[in-house]
């Protein structure tokens, strides 16, 4: 398999400019993701200029921003807020503020009003059980399941995202992200299962051109990127 051949959806996850430019010109990238915290490693101070800078040269394909608010309330005015920068927009919504109470009153209230979300952070299935229904009569959105914390914890995630395609499979416009994915390996898993969308940092986006690689000439590449790299250290014995 190479990557043309992926029926999944790839996202480029990010919130450094010239990535996200460099991603938007790769025609295999479908999408853009973004959180607090990589804006926060990009050095981004203004989050609405950042924003509206990348929707004045991404226009037509899906980006989600992220609300910022631990309060309910306030989360509400920002996710309109965001929404109202262009088409193309998802409001990422947390599946819960940081004390644990649950975010669907106010996703089922967005996604009904036609906002398209994004709702991030699931890591269990009754978490995704919860938020399909919240999101069941709204505006089409996307559910991550953060796969990659999942492992993190020692816990296999395909079942869990399997079990969570099948409890989605009633709502078409609705789709699953596998979230935080850790090598190109997760791609072709996440496709094999049906996953809708991955959601890809930059840096393993970069090892894609490996997909389907022969793998006796990978082992022959990595004997001479050692031979190589002794040589230009010029080591001796």
């Amino acid at each position: 398999m190479n990557a043309s051949q992926l029926r999944i959806k790839i996202f480029a996850d990010g919130a450094d400019k010239a990535g996200m430019l460099e991603m938007y010109r790769n025609p295999l990238i479908a999408g853009f993701t973004t959180n607090p915290t990589l804006m926060r490693k990009a050095g981004i101070a203004d989050f609405e200029a950042f924003a509206r800078d990348i929707l004045s040269e991404i226009p037509d394909r899906p980006i989600s921003f992220e609300v910022f608010s631990d309060d309910f309330a306030e989360m509400e005015r920002q996710a309109r807020l965001i929404a109202s920068w262009g088409e193309n927009v998802y409001v990422k919504i947390p599946v819960t503020d940081t004390k644990g109470t649950s975010a669907a009153p106010l996703v089922a209230k967005l996604a009904g009003e036609g906002i398209k979300l994004n709702v991030t952070a699931l890591l269990t299935v009754e978490q995704v059980r919860i938020i399909t229904d919240a999101l069941a009569g709204g505006a089409p959105s996307y559910v991550s399941l953060f796969a990659g914390r999942i492992a993190d914890a020692g816990v296999d995630p395909i079942p869990l995202a399997r079990e969570s395609l099948e409890v989605m499979a009633p709502y078409k416009h609705l789709e699953l992200i596998w979230a935080s994915p850790r090598e190109i390996l997760n791609i072709v898993q996440a496709d094999a299962l049906g996953v809708h969308v991955i959601t890809v940092t930059n840096d393993l986006l970069a090892k894609l051109p490996s997909l389907g690689k022969d793998l006796a000439q990978f082992s022959l590449e990595t004997v001479r990127m050692f031979h190589r790299d002794a040589a230009a250290a010029g080591f001796e014995l």
